[in-house]
């Protein structure tokens, strides 16, 4: 057989050569318009070969990678109460002594914003505590810096089923969401993140705590509609002896107020990326679970002529945590406040929280607690 000139040697090839992009042009082709506009398909485990944590699904585990994004949180949340405890200047000043920063700021508010509907909680002998205030005090928890709140506690039903209809009606129509009605899994967004929040209550009413299964499948599926999941719980006996976070069943005035370690716990097992707690109207101490924060109890942040400003209920504090959008750990921060002239937040010159915090935290949780710096700078041990 007569040898191919050299020219014509590369000419052939170079014409396999178009043949085969061609081919692969054409499949690569058929793949994208197979679906939509898809990225490839996640695979279930992370590099090092590990499924993802529990309620974690598969897709979130690789796609959750982006800007971290701060969370604020503070404890109870009390203005003062209508017909003749209010705050001066009709409460404008209110917050004035304390700054809230972070990208998505949130509490827990302890009375409606509603008129006088003429709902008696409490019965003939009183001592209960009925709070109410105007619907416009909402506006000042927008002037805070506040854009989210839990109303399952057990102060929001204050003035009865209309007086929270009228309190969600007042915290949106200054933009402010409300979360822990049943079932309700509130969605918000920063900087790109979606973020679920629920709130938890040892009441019917609300999402209930004490149905520990009930409340880890509903936070199973917030963690599909959002890369974040936040839980609110109003959880635990109240007042200055009950400071320490016990194993078990918390009990209060004949009421079944919850077993917080368990109930925090299985959240985070169920998805929840960060638990902060409140109920107790004294802080409590912090612990990471699974490389998620749990803060059992916030403390009182406001409560105006209502609660006690003196001792271990004065003391309060502001908790932020930057978190990844897959829910891990980049810094956090404990800011101490102190309620002052009768129940005002503001800032704590003597930094109490982060002792008593730090104090708590190592006595009852041990290994788990975390480090806090003197400048109330959180890390896990």
């Amino acid at each position: 057989m007569a040898k191919r000139p050299a020219r014509q040697k590369w000419l052939l090839a170079g014409l396999v050569l178009v043949m085969v992009a061609g081919v692969g042009a054409v499949t690569w082709g058929l793949l994208r318009t197979s679906g939509s506009e898809a990225s490839p398909v996640p695979v279930a485990a992370d590099q090092k070969g590990e499924s993802p944590a529990p309620g974690r699904s598969p897709e979130k585990a690789s796609a959750d990678q982006g800007q971290a994004i701060t969370i604020t949180g503070t404890g109870d949340v009390i203005m003062g109460t209508l017909p003749g405890s209010l705050p001066a200047n009709g409460g404008k000043d209110f917050f004035k002594r304390v700054e809230l920063t972070g990208d998505l700021i949130m509490g827990n508010l302890e009375t409606p914003f509603a008129e006088d509907t003429g709902y008696k909680k409490c019965g003939p002998g009183g001592g209960c505590g009925q709070f109410w205030l105007p619907p416009s005090y909402a506006g000042h928890l927008k002037a805070a810096g506040f854009q989210l709140m839990n109303v399952a506690n057990n102060h929001t039903l204050d003035q009865g089923p209309s007086g929270l209809a009228s309190t969600r009606k007042a915290l949106d129509a200054q933009g402010i969401k409300a979360t822990g009605g049943i079932g309700e899994i509130t969605v918000m967004e920063a900087k790109g993140v979606k973020v679920a929040v629920l709130g938890f209550a040892p009441y019917p009413q609300h999402n209930s705590l004490l149905d520990i299964p009930k409340a880890a499948q509903l936070v199973a599926k917030a963690k599909q509609q959002a890369q974040l999941v936040v839980v609110q719980m109003q959880i635990g006996a109240e007042g200055p002896q009950y400071t320490h976070v016990k194993p078990g069943t918390e009990m209060f005035l004949g009421e079944n107020r919850g077993d917080p370690v368990a109930f925090a716990r299985a959240m985070v097992d169920a998805g929840a990326d960060l638990i902060i707690g409140h109920g107790p109207h004294v802080l409590r101490g912090m612990e990471f679970y699974k490389g998620r924060l749990i803060a059992y109890s916030m403390g009182n942040f406001a409560g105006y002529k209502v609660l006690a400003s003196s001792g271990p209920n004065g003391v309060g504090g502001i908790v932020s945590a930057t978190l990844r959008p897959d829910g891990s750990w980049v810094s956090g921060k404990l800011v101490p406040t102190v309620m002052v002239d009768g129940g005002y937040p503001a800032a704590d010159p003597k930094k109490q929280a982060i002792k008593m915090v730090r104090d708590l935290s190592q006595a009852d949780l041990k290994a788990s607690a975390p480090k806090i710096a003197e400048d109330g700078s959180l890390s896990p041990q």
